[in-house]
């Protein structure tokens, strides 16, 4: 690994940083195979075998330098999750995603934007051990846990909530929860009681089968799932796919309003707008790599990333 892993403390970014200005056009794109954990989605159109190619060009080596982040007033972060030059995908010597640098620090809310096939899903699955990874490294709370089984990234203290069939829809609302501690038997009837609070509608549901709840309501059993076991890191994937705008706002709110109880969260979402504003810092990927990283209001008010990712237009300051 390139960075010096003697100290999981990394400056931070001063703003918005283009990370890569190449935006190869002639790759031939594929179908995303289905995610391992039962989740039908995909991240859109994944990349031909060329980009296997892309190992060791200069374009790559761009990830180095959105991984040296300063901050104006010199402050550190602790780094929670640290991905350096990672390359992932789902069949062998085709990789969607193609020297990502991913950081997260602790109680920190990230977020990853980008277009269609850019490879979003896939490098949050890769972090969780759901896609190959064929390159890079990864450590969580300094410990390399590049290959490691998800089961055991459970144990270290990573949640992960797919984008969708992420509730087991015959069981009751209480059932999904237990669920979510199934290591942990001993901290169910602990962990329903603060979660309850978080959620005060599970909580007057938790009777009630998943399967008979809205998309909303089934993706706050989700989230309250993932977090039975109390992980000191949040993989969201699309948290917002399919809802309803007032569902979204609930949704959003309460993903705040669990980052602001301490826990860390790295977010793929699609409505780039809302994440990077409420997020610390924001990635922006393209074709499979990292295009721009920064602060979340930075980004939201580049107007670069605003022509080629928000609609044409940065927001008014």
């Amino acid at each position: 690994m390139a960075e010096n892993k003697d100290s999981n403390e990394r400056p931070e970014t001063d703003g918005a940083k283009e990370t890569n200005d190449s935006n190869p056009s002639n790759e031939a794109n594929v179908n995303e195979a289905s995610e391992m954990s039962g989740s039908n989605e995909t991240d859109g159109a994944k990349e031909s075998s060329g980009a296997n190619e892309a190992r060791g060009m200069s374009e790559s080596n761009l990830s180095n330098e959105a991984g040296e982040m300063s901050e104006a007033g010199g402050a550190t972060r602790n780094l929670l999750l640290e991905a350096r030059d990672l390359y992932a995908g789902y069949v062998p010597e085709v990789d969607i995603v193609r020297g990502c640098d991913v950081e997260v620090a602790e109680g920190e809310l990230v977020s990853v934007i980008g277009p269609n096939g850019a490879g979003k899903s896939t490098l949050i699955k890769s972090l969780f051990g759901l896609v190959p990874v064929s390159g890079g490294t990864i450590f969580f709370e300094d410990t390399e846990v590049t290959r490691s089984p998800t089961h055991k990234l459970v144990e270290a203290g990573i949640g992960y909530v797919p984008q969708t069939e992420n509730v087991f829809p015959t069981l009751t609302v209480e059932e999904n929860l237990e669920m979510g501690a199934y290591l942990r038997p001993e901290v169910i009837q602990e962990r329903y009681e603060e979660l309850f609070e978080w959620f005060p509608v599970l909580a007057e549901r938790r009777s009630q089968r998943a399967g008979t709840m809205s998309g909303g309501q089934r993706q706050l059993v989700a989230l309250a799932r993932a977090l039975m076991l109390q992980p000191s890191l949040l993989l969201l994937d699309e948290p917002s796919a399919g809802l309803s705008p007032a569902n979204v706002d609930v949704i959003s709110d309460r993903i705040q309003l669990i980052n602001s109880k301490g826990v860390a969260i790295l977010m793929v979402e699609q409505n780039a707008k809302r994440a990077l504003a409420m997020s610390d810092r924001g990635y922006v990927l393209e074709m499979g790599q990292n295009r721009f990283t920064g602060p979340g209001e930075e980004l939201l008010n580049d107007p670069k990333v605003a022509d080629l990712y928000l609609g044409g237009r940065a927001r008014s300051a």
